[in-house]
């Protein structure tokens, strides 16, 4: 009886899917022969309304990226299609990603409609499924991959991984960026696992329990801190996580925080793969006092995943085969004493007067000099006259000057 209603639980997401493309199909021009609207292969710096792709391009006319184009040949993985996760997918697909792979087991809920992305009418649908079909009629130039699974059973990491490593542009070749989204440190764990194992650079985000702060952290294996080198102390301490959700009681979220998050990781991937600006290894943020804190984190050589150590290592093989950078020492510029207008500059001091307003130079240890030296007290070279004392007084001596 069980395998009966999961097999007809099947049928019916594979029937949910189904008219979500053919819904998707319509709305493009492909079954209605209404004109839906037109696929655009290439963008185009054309400014003109019709073109979805001129503001984006705008950003190349004003040089702050050089080639934005490049947009389009990007393949990213997104883990987690909740607050943060769709908002994120739909940032990208604006953008111009060239494909998005979608990872998320659950539904969509009238509980999630305090977000941004979904709406009331795709409750009960799997959250790939509702993204992909919001998402298709965004931009119908990015390519769509969907699954829907849970990454953490160990049936589906192995197809997580291998789609990590062949899901690319480009069949065969690996995605350029993993993104976390996700809620829980299990699949947190899970990304930094796979990734580790892969030498795959990922981002990973996340909005705290009381949705009044958020961050966003690269991770670079081998380069930087992975998610284990540093774990939280529900990681550390081996806690089940599930065990600290109490009853009755349920995270809380703001659309203004996830969207921010969102925001930041977005553009941060922007940067990244487009090279432009700086890309934040940690941004943190605090929405009660606008504090968005940043810093880098670097890999812990004993990190208990082995495979961490491992890129560590790699990553110091690198780094020692790459050249030295030469060191030009400079010359000091000659000053020359003759120049064009014969002007001499003569000293108003004398060597002699030098010599005899210089004093001694102590001993000092090397690279210590003084700035000047005390002369040496000479002996006064007037002879000392003896006046005799004649007994007058003061008063005597001034009379004998009044009468002078």
């Amino acid at each position: 009886m069980a395998e009966s209603v999961e097999r007809l639980q099947q049928r019916v997401e594979e029937l949910e899917r189904e008219l979500a493309q053919e819904r998707s199909r319509r709305v493009l021009g492909g079954g209605d022969g209404g004109g839906g609207r037109v696929r655009i292969e290439k963008m185009s710096p054309e400014v003109v309304d019709s073109n979805p792709y001129s503001r984006l391009m705008a950003l190349k006319r004003m040089g702050i990226v050089n080639d934005y184009e490049k947009i389009r040949t990007f393949a990213i993985a997104i883990v987690g299609v909740g607050g943060v996760g769709s908002v994120t997918a739909e940032m990208l697909t604006r953008c111009g990603i060239g494909k998005l792979l979608l990872f998320d087991y659950d539904k969509v809920e009238l509980a999630n409609m305090n977000r941004l992305f979904f709406q009331p009418h795709q409750a009960g649908l799997s959250k790939v499924q509702a993204a992909e079909y919001t998402l298709r009629n965004i931009n119908p130039d990015v390519l769509f991959e969907v699954h829907n699974y849970n990454i953490t059973t160990v049936e589906n990491f192995q197809h997580f991984m291998d789609r990590i490593s062949n899901g690319g542009l480009e069949e065969g070749k690996p995605v350029d960026l993993v993104l976390s989204c996700v809620d829980n440190f299990e699949a947190r764990m899970t990304i930094n696992t796979a990734c580790n194992e892969l030498g795959q650079t990922w981002m990973e985000s996340g909005v705290s329990e009381n949705a009044v702060s958020g961050h966003i952290q690269l991770i670079i294996p081998g380069e930087s801190a992975c998610f284990a080198c540093a774990p939280p102390l529900v990681v550390a301490a081996n806690i089940d996580e599930k065990t600290l959700k109490r009853e009755g009681v349920c995270a809380a979220s703001l659309p203004t925080t996830m969207g921010v998050v969102a925001g930041i990781l977005v553009q941060n991937v922007l940067k990244f793969l487009l090279n432009f600006g700086t890309v934040s290894f940690y941004l943190g943020y605090n929405a009660m006092q606008d504090f968005f804190p940043t810093m880098s984190m670097k890999p812990n050589p004993q990190c208990d995943d082995r495979n961490c150590r491992k890129q560590q290592e790699e990553y110091k093989k690198k780094v020692a085969a790459l050249p030295k950078p030469e060191v030009v020492q400079e010359e000091e510029e000659i000053i020359h004493e003759d120049n064009e207008w014969g002007i001499e500059l003569v000293s108003e001091v004398s060597e002699e007067e030098l010599k005899n307003s210089s004093g001694p130079v102590p001993d000092l240890p090397e690279g210590i000099t003084v700035a000047y030296t005390i002369p040496e007290k000479q002996e006064d070279s007037v002879a000392e006259v003896t006046v005799e004392d004649s007994g007058e007084s003061l008063e005597d001596l001034m009379a004998k000057m009044k009468n002078m």
